[in-house]
């Protein structure tokens, strides 16, 4: 805002001495010095950072203009308006009384100042107008930069704590989980491995003197050891999760996951007995959703995706759908291809449509 009014003073300082010169005005070192009183005042105004300092020395500038104006040249009066309008501002707010204010000086000037007086009163109104709006804007866009800063370091701050507890976390429920796992199999394996252990050494020694009893012993450690068998068994599936819970919580990761590196929103649905999906149907159902999502976000121009899997009475139906625009052509390059070959596979089929936008749907049977 200061560049553009010290930038219109010094037009406004080049026409005068424009003026004096073509008139070939008698006492040039009167009007040499007014120039450089006035530079030399208004320059030091924009020195102050104090508001009271400034408005003294804009209220000086304007009397020394005045005398310039009744002393030196009339001419001077041209630079009275910029100065009277950025007294003003600091006082009244409503803008047109400043432009009136910025014209008083008209009724006492010779009438033949007066046209040009009033054009340089509206031009410099307007430039005090224009750029203090301008960097009021500035100053609240510098504010609000400012405020989104501290809220982005904040937020920055809250994510990395976040990410060490998740981390410590993680961390704490693996200790916790092998924990309990080396005290289950304590609790129950290692009791049945020593048990049977005793009964084996006790057949050792009865062997020769007390053969049935021996057998009996032996017989007791074999039975131990099935018990111990199948605890490891039972151990080793309670700790397996689920095929039907790995295919689904892989496939809801891997929505979060595109929703969050990814601007087009991701909806997942589903349906159904979920047990019934195999290992290789939620290999290929993962493969080729990851294929039709990469697909939309390339060439849908869409704004969202639904998944939706549902396992119906004979096979299980994956329909992966976006609200773009579609096409009229359907081109199938090595992406569709590749999700008909992986369905194929598996005695699938792969169904494109592209009437409502465009959607992949995978039909996937079962015994």
């Amino acid at each position: 805002m200061e560049f553009w009014i010290i930038f219109t003073k010094m037009v406004l300082l080049v026409y005068i001495a424009v003026q004096c010169v073509q008139e070939n005005v008698s006492h040039i070192s009167w009007v040499v010095l007014a120039f450089l009183i006035y530079f030399s005042t208004n320059i030091t105004v924009y020195l102050f950072k104090n508001h009271t300092t400034k408005k003294a020395v804009l209220a000086l500038s304007i009397a020394i203009t005045t005398v310039a104006y009744l002393v030196v040249h009339p001419l001077f009066s041209l630079i009275l308006p910029l100065t009277i309008v950025e007294l003003a501002a600091g006082w009244i707010e409503k803008k047109l009384f400043i432009l009136l204010l910025a014209l008083v000086p008209i009724l006492d000037m010779d009438p033949s100042l007066r046209p040009i007086y009033s054009l340089v009163a509206f031009l410099s109104f307007l430039i005090f107008s224009l750029t203090s709006t301008y960097g009021e804007k500035l100053l609240k866009n510098e504010e609000l930069n400012d405020s989104m800063r501290r809220k982005l370091q904040k937020l920055t701050k809250n994510i990395n704590e976040n990410t060490e507890y998740i981390r410590q976390s993680e961390y704490t429920f693996k200790l916790e989980e092998r924990n309990r796992i080396s005290q289950e199999i304590h609790d129950k394996i290692g009791h049945s491995m020593t048990g049977a252990l005793f009964q084996m050494e006790a057949a050792k020694r009865l062997l020769m003197t007390d053969p049935d009893k021996a057998t009996e012993l032996l017989q007791n450690a074999i039975n131990i050891s099935k018990e111990g068998i199948e605890n490891i068994r039972l151990t080793l599936k309670n700790l397996k999760p689920p095929t039907e819970q790995m295919g689904i919580h892989r496939l809801k990761l891997l929505i979060d996951d595109f929703n969050a590196k990814q601007p087009l929103k991701t909806v997942l649905t589903h349906e159904g007995n979920l047990d019934i999906i195999s290992p290789i149907q939620w290999k290929i159902i993962h493969e080729n959703i990851t294929e039709a999502l990469t697909n939309a976000l390339k060439y849908s121009h869409a704004s969202q995706v639904s998944v939706d899997l549902k396992v119906l009475n004979k096979l299980i139906r994956v329909e992966v759908r976006d609200n773009g625009a579609g096409t009229d052509t359907i081109r199938k390059g090595l992406g569709i291809i590749g999700m008909e070959e992986r369905t194929a596979a598996v005695h699938g089929k792969v169904i494109i449509d592209s009437t409502q936008g465009f959607s992949v749907t995978m039909l996937l049977p079962f015994e």
